[in-house]
Formats: C-alpha cells, sequence, structure tokens
C-alpha cells in the first residue's frame, strides 16, 4: 500500500507541478527527480530505492526510456513501461505496430536518402509533410507545398550529422488541426481540438496553438481503444487526424503536455492521474 511516487523528468512545469500538488488526496507522496542525477546502473540504486512508482516525465523520449528500463530492472514500476517509451519514441516502429493491429495510420514513406525522398514526393502527391522519425513538440516537422522548396530544405536534412537525425517520414498534409485525446489506465478523461493559430501551420500546443473542446463520439473511442489495446494501460496523449475516411492515428505521446486540454475542457487531468496511480499500487 506503499504511496511514495518519483516524478523523474528534466524540469517541473505546470503538469508536474499539479501531480505533486494533487498527490496527497490520493494518498500519495510526489516528488521531482531531476533525471539528471539519478546515476542508475546498480539494481539498490539509491537515488530510487526509496521510492513505490515512477512516473517517468522525461521531455526526451530516449532518456524516458533508458530510465524506465532501469527503474524496471530495479524491480520498481514504471509509467509508461520502457517497451511503451520505446515504442513511441520511433514515429515508423509505432505505425508500423499498429497498421500490423489494424489501426489506422496516415500513409507515409521512409526516407533515408535523397533518392528515397525523390521517389517519396512523386508517390505522395503536394503538399506533403516531412518530419524526424525521433523528435517531438513539433520540431523539424515541415510543410513542403512544391518540389523546388521540398529539393531546398532536403539540403538540411542532408548536412544533419548523425542518421538516426536524417531517418524522416514523408506524408501527406492532413490539414490544420489535430485531437488530442488524454487516456488514463484505459479510459478517455480529456479531448481538445488543435489548431494553428494563424502564424504557423503545426497545431502542436508546445509551439502555441488554438484549441477548443470536442466530443468525445464513438469512432473517436474504437480508434483509441485499439490503440491502447495494443500497447496497454497506461498516460498517453493520443493524437488523431480527422479525414473524410475516419481518424487516423498521427502520434502517441508518452509523457504527454495536459494544461491546454485540461484548462479548455475543464477535466481533472492531474486528479485522474492521481487515481490511476494509486490503482496501480493497489
Amino acid at each position: 500500500m506503499g504511496g511514495k511516487v518519483a516524478i523523474v523528468a528534466d524540469r517541473v512545469s505546470w503538469e508536474e507541478r499539479q501531480l505533486i500538488d494533487r498527490g496527497p488526496e490520493h494518498g500519495l507522496e510526489v516528488e521531482w527527480v531531476n533525471d539528471e542525477s539519478l546515476c542508475l546502473g546498480d539494481e539498490h540504486a539509491e537515488s530510487l530505492k526509496s521510492y513505490d512508482v515512477v512516473l517517468v516525465r522525461s521531455r526526451s523520449y530516449t532518456r524516458g526510456g533508458l530510465l524506465a528500463t532501469l527503474a524496471e530492472a530495479a524491480r520498481i514500476p514504471a509509467l509508461n513501461s520502457s517497451a511503451v517509451i520505446q515504442a513511441c519514441e520511433n514515429k515508423l516502429a509505432l505505425r508500423a505496430l499498429l497498421r500490423r493491429a489494424g489501426v489506422p495510420v496516415p500513409d507515409f514513406r521512409l526516407v533515408l536518402s535523397r533518392r528515397d525522398f525523390g521517389k517519396a514526393v512523386k508517390e505522395l502527391p503536394f503538399p506533403v509533410v516531412l518530419k524526424p522519425i525521433f523528435g517531438g513538440m513539433g520540431k523539424r516537422v515541415t510543410l513542403l507545398r512544391d518540389a523546388d522548396t521540398a529539393n531546398s530544405v532536403y539540403d538540411y536534412v542532408e548536412d544533419l550529422g548523425h542518421a538516426f537525425e536524417q531517418a524522416c517520414l514523408v506524408e501527406p498534409f492532413l490539414g490544420g488541426g489535430s485531437v488530442r485525446c488524454l487516456v488514463v489506465g484505459r479510459e478517455i478523461v480529456a479531448t481538445a481540438r488543435f489548431e494553428s493559430n494563424g502564424e504557423d501551420w503545426r497545431n502542436n500546443a508546445a509551439i502555441g496553438s488554438n484549441h477548443h473542446t470536442v466530443a468525445v463520439d464513438p469512432e473517436i473511442t474504437r480508434v483509441v481503444d485499439a490503440v491502447v489495446e495494443r500497447l496497454g494501460a497506461g498516460i498517453y496523449g493520443i493524437d488523431l487526424f480527422k479525414t473524410d475516411d475516419g481518424y487516423l492515428v498521427n502520434e502517441v505521446n508518452h509523457a504527454p503536455g495536459f494544461r491546454a486540454v485540461a484548462t479548455t475542457s475543464g477535466v481533472d487531468v492531474a486528479g485522474a492521474i492521481g487515481r490511476y496511480v494509486r490503482e496501480v499500487l493497489g
């Protein structure tokens, strides 16, 4: 019946502060632990051994996945699990995983070279989106409207120093909005639609989007349930594109920011997470 929770993160933002402040309502003692100070590896590492569960909130997928792996090796439950974080980290692997499970995802092409890129922009009509396989918060996601711009942009991709940075997806541009579904456990607890603020075509909340409430219809529930069925219970931000053929899963976030969705919808997301952590601990 323990209740000591480590929020492992690189900073304390609005979301982490909410989780820390609301923890006692659910019998939880919640503390921030700087993810740069853990020095894990020893299965009896002092930095985590006093905690009953680790809530991974590192913005970096790579960092979060590594830390969750070593927390689990030290027999401390991690939310989300290392397997889930690693699945979400790689956009290509996640889409392949979901597509095999029958979950609808956008069409895409893997781009590892200029030859790949040339074929991709011939097979997928402009406008298209070029995005890194490894990355988040809308960084380096580029809207390409014509071939001239596309080839110039790819010059920059070729100049990136590491192969993992050069690995990209090209996909159709599916409009300026998306639906963020916050899942806690296996349930959708809050939703909001994010749209471009008019200054940037992207609709990522991390870079400043407009957002408003959206009703959870049976189709959203069906698609989100299918994602959770494949990944397992957890804490997710699932981003959907709406098309004429239905909803498509764009991304699944392992440590979702929820300020925009919570304030827009009025839903107590921090409370839902606290209750879920309490259920996990038993």
